[in-house]
Formats: C-alpha cells, structure tokens, sequence
C-alpha cells in the first residue's frame, strides 16, 4: 500500500519584492519538497497588513499577490502537484486567529523576539496586528493539520509558540490539533545584509544597497555585491567565520548555497585570492540563478487568467481542508457549527 504523504505547509508575504534570502532559505526547496509532501503553499497578505501603509500601495497588494505567485511558480512550485492560495480567500484563518488569541498568552507575545526588534524599527507606529502576528501565524499551521512547517531560520521561535498554542488547547479539549514540526535547512538558512551582516538580509531594509531583490536589474545586484562588507586584514583572508568575518561569511554561504560547492572547497580554491575575486564570483553565480528565475517569472506574470485559475482552484482546496478544522474546534467550544 503507499504510504500516505505528509503535509507541509509553508508560507510568504507579497510586501515588497522578494529577496535572494527568500529564495535560498525557502524557495529554493520547494521544487524538491512537493515531490515528498502534500505541499501547501500560501501568500500571507493579511500578514503584510501589520505594516502601515498609504492607500495607494494598498490597491498594489493585489500586484504583489501576483508578482509573488509567478515568482512561486518561476521557482518550481507546480499547483497541480501542491495547493496554491491567498491567505485572505479562505476567512477560517481569521476566524481560526480570535480563537486562538483566546488561548495564547501576553506573555508569551511579549516574549517574541521579532516583535521586540519591530517595537525599534515602528516606533510609535505600533499596531495590535504586529503583537498577534505570530497568532495569525498559527492559525495558517494548525488548520490544515500539518505535519511540517518550513521557514527560514528566524521564524523558529513562532513555530515554538504555535506548538505551545496547540498542545495548551489539545491539554483542554482532547486531540484537535496535530503538533506540527519545524523543518529548517540549515545550508544557507540566514542571509545577512550586505552592508551590516550581523543583521539579516531583509526586503523592508531602508538601505536597498543591503538587499538583493529576485527581480533586480543585474548591474544594480554587481554593485551592491562589489560595495558589500568585507574586512580590512592585508593580506586578505577568505575564511568562513561568522563571528570574525561575518561579511565574507555572508557572500561564502551565498556562493556555496547557490553553487553546490562547500565553504570548505571554496575557502581552498580562494587561498590567496582577493576580496573582488571573492565578490565577482558571487556575482556570477547570483547572476546565473537570478536570470533564470526572472526569465519564468514574466513568463507566468503575462498569463494573468492562469495566475487568477491557480488561486481560485487553491484557495477552494484550501477552504475545504480549513472548514473541516473549524467545524471540528466550534464543535468542542460549544458554538454553534458554521458548517452543517
């Protein structure tokens, strides 16, 4: 008999361009992993709405939804091998994150440690949403019953949190929630930013020049990598150690994620090498991977009438995984089921 497939479930906000972070972390994976999963690849868009934005780039989310869906797709995702949706399409995850929040602690939100850093970046521009983040978050995981989530190595502590959310009602309720596991790869798992590489590579940086964004014009990508940070040690010195030479550890894990070849072949075949020697060939190899991905991209974003099928057919498969899961949880809360 086959073995039934586990559920992954994994998932993007369409703010802002997508970054070679996001590709190598996450996207790059999900080729091979839908081959040994039932994949479930979502677009959060109410996520992206913690940040505060003018009217105008609100009516461009809906060209973000569709920038990042033909980018899923110039990445390898197949919808007719995983489900495809938009978070904000299927409304039992709204629902799913009040229920929820009534199960999660203060403290515990308190506690996150990407919301202490937003606190800093927002300043007096905090909102509720940015708090109940990781909430939301757990409601996309719980409600497809998922085996394994995949993120990039930042988001841990939120998957740790959904874990906790699910065992304290499972504790009250019986065995509603499957407990999800957290995938990571830890090959190429956090990319830094190119001008402070003790901070990780972000599409929201103020500085662009610390970013690489997937859909970049590539002479914009060669002059970022050429001013990125190295060291002032003469001779140069193309080791891979974070904690002394995080800036050349950045463009070694960059170059190897992308090459195939190992920091510890590289740091050989750079003995003796310059730090431009070092920068062109990450160039070359970012390069490479970039234009291929750009050429499937505005190969898909033209097909506009395919992009809206992918997302109506996903998000009605989406939607009758989630209203099963909320059915189920209305039932032991004592309310009245949505749905009969």
């Amino acid at each position: 008999m086959k073995k039934k497939k586990l559920t992954l479930f994994s998932a993007i906000q369409p703010s802002g361009n997508l970054t070679i972070g996001n590709y190598i972390s996450v996207l790059r994976y999900w080729k091979y992993l839908q081959k040994d999963y039932k994949c479930i690849f979502c677009i959060a868009d109410l996520h992206s709405l913690t940040s505060f934005k003018k009217k105008k780039e609100n009516l461009s989310i809906k060209k973000s939804i569709l920038d990042t869906l033909a980018l899923y797709l110039a990445c390898g995702v197949d919808p007719n091998q995983s489900i495809v949706f938009i978070q904000s399409s299927v409304s039992e995850h709204s629902e799913l994150n009040w229920v929820l929040s009534c199960y999660s602690s203060y403290q515990e939100l308190t506690r996150m440690t990407q919301f202490k850093s937003k606190i800093l970046d927002y300043r007096r521009h905090i909102n509720s949403g940015l708090f109940n983040y990781p909430v939301l978050m757990a409601s996309d995981i719980l409600l497809y019953k998922t085996d394994k989530v995949h993120v990039g190595e930042d988001q841990k502590q939120h998957i740790e949190l959904t874990r906790n959310i699910a065992n304290k009602f499972n504790s009250i309720y019986g065995k509603i929630f499957k407990i999800p596991d957290i995938l990571i790869y830890k090959s190429g798992a956090r990319i830094m930013s190119l001008l402070d590489p003790k901070r990780k590579m972000s599409k929201s940086d103020k500085n662009v020049k610390s970013t690489i964004f997937l859909l970049e014009d590539p002479q914009d990508i060669f002059l970022k990598i050429k001013s990125s940070v190295t060291d002032s040690d003469l001779p140069p010195k193309i080791v891979f150690d974070m904690y002394k030479k995080p800036g050349i550890s950045n463009l070694l894990i960059i170059l190897s994620t992308l090459s195939g070849i190992s920091l510890c072949e590289l740091e050989k075949h750079f003995l003796g090498k310059s730090y431009f020697e070092l920068k062109k060939e990450v160039y070359n190899i970012v390069e490479k991977n970039i234009l291929k991905i750009q050429k499937k991209f505005f190969f898909y974003r033209n097909k506009k009438k395919l992009l809206y099928k992918i997302f109506s057919e996903g998000s009605y498969k989406a939607s009758k995984i989630a209203k099963k899961t909320l059915a189920k949880i209305y039932k032991v809360l004592g309310l009245f089921k949505k749905y009969q």
